[in-house]
């Protein structure tokens, strides 16, 4: 047992050598991106260029931030980095996956040092190797959320500050050093890229694609269009933000009613691993036929199956969209 752990140590420092190594390597040099940036000031870059440059906000991504191997693999499928943002994290691809790698050791090695059955010890890795990318979920989940609840109040102290004479700039401004995060943050981005340049409407537009929120969409067209044809925009403010907050109060009245739904949906879906542990604990050999015989194995596996589709049914009742 003592010489498997060590010989699964060693390879994992091995192979995450290896991998930091070649990381390094296909690493870009930021010698490039700040040649470049110095170009765009001192306006000796080509006016092509300059448009892609100017759409690259210098406070979302540093002179020496460049996607390495990982980050690049990652990005053909998704841009993940967009996740890590909204999860305000400073973890990279490179460094979810040093870190799901170790957890999915801790795991196996935990399942050795318990003697759970063999067949379970790559199912308790994966699922110790998923848990970092879950708590990255878990935590863009909350940040969103937590964006949305502030957000009514955003808009009545946008259409405060422009009903007082300021100018919508001073609002952004207001909203950024009055209130908490992470609306703070990001209004707090949205001001200062104008300072530095950007217009407007493209700040705006860059946070309506960093927040993933229909209200937010609603208010970034709301001030562009202001902006293109006139007309008032506090008053439109303030009637977005009456409809967010009808929208919560609806919200918690369907979560109050769906209550009972949730909590019978988390019990009938825990209650049969809860059993399965605590028969296993007694009498081991009687689980372990699921594991041993032919009719087991696929009675185990319908099961799970039947698990599966048992929780997207319940999530599909109790998710009411309002």
């Amino acid at each position: 047992m003592t010489s498997i752990i060590i010989i699964a140590g060693i390879t994992f420092m091995g192979v995450t050598l290896i991998v930091l190594g070649l990381a390094m390597l296909m690493r870009n040099k930021p010698l490039n991106r700040i040649e470049d940036r110095l170009g765009l000031l001192t306006g000796k870059i080509n006016p092509a260029a300059k448009e892609i440059y100017l759409k690259e906000s210098v406070l979302a991504h540093p002179l020496d931030d460049s996607p390495g191997i990982f980050e690049r693999f990652v990005q053909q499928f998704g841009d993940a980095n967009k996740i890590f943002e909204q999860a305000d994290t400073s973890l990279t691809v490179l460094k979810l996956l040093l870190i799901s790698m170790g957890m999915a050791l801790v795991g196996a090695v935990l399942a050795f040092a318990i003697r759970i059955v063999p067949l379970l010890v790559p199912l308790v890795a994966v699922i110790m190797g998923i848990l970092p990318l879950m708590w990255v979920l878990f935590r863009r989940k909350k940040r969103l959320k937590h964006f949305a609840a502030q957000l009514p109040e955003a808009m009545e102290m946008i259409a405060r500050t422009l009903r007082s004479g300021q100018g919508l700039g001073f609002g952004i401004s207001l909203v950024a050093t009055e209130m908490g995060q992470p609306i703070a943050g990001e209004f707090s981005r949205v001001f200062e890229e104008q300072n530095l340049g950007i217009p407007m409407e493209q700040s705006l537009n860059e946070l309506a694609e960093r927040i993933p929120n229909l209200d937010l969409k609603f208010f970034v067209t709301a001030v562009i269009l202001q902006r293109q044809t006139g007309g008032d925009l506090a008053e439109i403010l303030d009637k977005i933000g009456s409809l967010i907050r009808d929208r919560f109060r609806i919200w918690g009245q369907v979560q109050a009613l769906t209550g009972e739904g949730r909590l019978s949906g988390v019990v009938l879906l825990v209650l049969p691993l809860v059993l399965f542990l605590a028969v296993y604990q007694l009498n081991p050999d009687y689980i372990k036929v699921l594991f041993t015989d032919p009719m087991g194995t696929k009675m185990l596996a319908i099961a799970v199956v039947m698990q599966v589709i048992g929780a997207l049914v319940i999530r599909k009742i109790v998710n009411i969209r309002v």
